[in-house]
């Protein structure tokens, strides 16, 4: 599994399209990545407390191909929103139940298993939520990015 998992990110790093190639050559093996994520992980543009973001490549904040890598907890509901850029996103561990609409709601959710592929189309609203397993979902795409919220009301306070 974890051998598909891998190749799924480097697609997602390909498909980005890097400036060089020198600018691709980039090997991190699972244990490199959750030190990564010990180290370094914030918010993200999401905001969300409790949800753990590292850029694995590149700079969300500016122009240019992105991969993040983002663990949500167990139990988190982020909702609806939409992103300035085309993003791809590989489910890496846990299950993440992901759902497009302009409200969270349960019954537009599919469940996705390690090894799921999904795509978050520039300025599509959509959700997502966890179970008692938390997930962790490597998101691939071209900044800048940003996470605009469906009801202002919904995102996340400083």
């Amino acid at each position: 599994m974890s051998r598909r998992l891998a190749l799924a990110a480097a697609v997602l790093l390909v498909l980005s399209g890097a400036a060089s190639a020198q600018d691709r050559q980039l090997r991190l093996t699972p244990p490199e990545i959750a030190a990564l994520t010990q180290g370094g992980a914030t918010a993200g543009t999401s905001g969300v407390t409790g949800i753990h973001t590292t850029v694995l490549y590149g700079d969300p904040t500016k122009a240019g191909p992105y991969t993040i890598a983002l663990w949500a907890p167990p139990n988190m509901r982020i909702a609806a929103h939409s992103h300035r850029d085309n993003r791809t996103a590989v489910v890496v561990s846990g299950v993440w139940r992901f759902g497009y609409g302009r409200k969270a709601d349960g019954a537009l959710v599919k469940i996705l298993p390690p090894g799921s592929f999904y795509s978050e189309p520039a300025g599509v609203d959509h959700f997502a939520m966890t179970g008692p397993e938390g997930a962790s979902v490597y998101i691939s795409g071209f900044g800048p990015t940003s996470t605009d919220y469906v009801e202002a009301a919904n995102a996340p306070k400083p």
